[in-house]
């Protein structure tokens, strides 16, 4: 079983399981880096469905763009946010077939072509980003990557979180009981429906870009996002509460197609920095923009941020709830993550 490098301070470990073992599999000192060689430099793309002032965007793609061109070896990126390049599913394909280079995701989308990744998605599977971090440096962590890498032919580069999932609504949400009857929206992929189901919502799928319009004619309830999303959808305008239930982390993987295969060795060691730094940067801009808007909310009076939320409650139902729906590998990689919570 390979190992990590190195600890990352509160976020995810950058995965380094497929990264050794592309290099065990073809890449060398001498690698594929004939641009660089020749003087010219090799352009990678950076695709990602990011709005460009959030944290993924500003504090992830951009550092990884600087950090690799800054390290001056050959490289550029050309970054295209916000769904340029398509939807996730048609990214997570490119990706694989080699015409998109390099993409952020979510580790629920990227189950619709490895089932067991997507449970890093699981509702309070993870405590925390500190709980996060332990897990992708745990052997499980690193054996879950590294059989993603073999079953989809895509590599981890690294892995972030942009901050917990709460829920918005009309009326308080403190306890599992008063989901009941509420109208929910969630994301529509397998692992969002089954935390709504193991944590007693009725789910309702609405397309992300739908979603403040029906929030605004009450075509459902409420829904359930980071933060920096909440913001970035001025989601207060049309909701009354700000549930802290932290019943998710917004988990992105960093990954990339087999091009990692035609960087020399320095290119892979920049490019491997850069997304470390991106990580870094990533966990602490979610930090501290978490903190400032949640004091603004606070002291405004556009909506009532609610943190009397029974959160041992919702995990202690959710958890129980999952353990009985998962299974196989998904069932084993979601209790290898609860088993290295504190």
């Amino acid at each position: 079983m390979f190992k990590s490098k190195k600890t990352l301070s509160k976020a995810a470990v950058l995965a380094a399981v497929p990264i050794l073992a592309l290099t065990a599999c073809g890449g060398s000192a001498d690698g594929g880096g004939d641009a660089a060689a020749d003087g010219e430099s090799l352009e990678l793309t950076l695709a990602h469905s990011y709005n460009e002032d959030q944290p993924q965007a500003l504090c992830g793609a951009d550092v990884i763009k600087e950090e690799v061109e800054a390290a001056d070896v050959g490289l550029t990126i050309e970054i295209y946010g916000a769904s340029q390049l398509g939807g996730d599913a048609d990214r997570i394909a490119s990706v694989a077939s080699g015409d998109v280079d390099i993409d952020i995701q979510g580790a629920s989308a990227l189950g619709g072509v490895y089932e067991p990744i997507s449970v890093l998605d699981a509702a309070y599977a993870f405590d925390d980003a500190d709980h996060l971090a332990r897990f992708m440096e745990s052997e499980e962590g690193m054996a879950l990557i590294e059989s993603f890498a073999e079953e989809a032919g895509i590599q981890t580069l690294g892995a972030w979180s942009a901050g917990a999932r709460h829920f918005t609504s009309n009326e308080p949400i403190s306890s599992p009981e008063d989901l009941e009857g509420m109208q929910i929206r969630f994301p529509g992929s397998p692992q969002f429906l089954m935390n709504a189901d193991a944590m007693g919502a009725n789910a309702v799928e609405v397309a992300y870009e739908e979603l403040y319009l029906s929030l605004q004619q009450g075509a459902v309830d409420g829904q359930e996002n980071p933060i920096t999303n909440i913001e970035s959808e001025n989601l207060n305008e049309v909701q009354d509460y700000l549930n802290l239930t932290s019943h998710q982390l917004n988990t992105n993987l960093v990954i990339m197609s087999e091009r990692w295969n035609e960087l020399d060795e320095e290119q892979q060691e920049a490019l491997s920095s850069a997304v470390e730094t991106a990580v870094t940067e990533v966990t602490d801009c979610v930090a501290t923009d978490e903190e400032e808007t949640l004091a603004e909310w606070q002291e405004g009076s556009d909506w009532e941020v609610n943190d009397d939320v029974d959160v041992a409650a919702f995990q202690e139902q959710t958890v129980s709830n999952l353990e009985d729906a998962l299974e196989g590998e998904s069932l084993e990689a979601f209790e290898a993550i609860r088993g290295t919570s504190e």
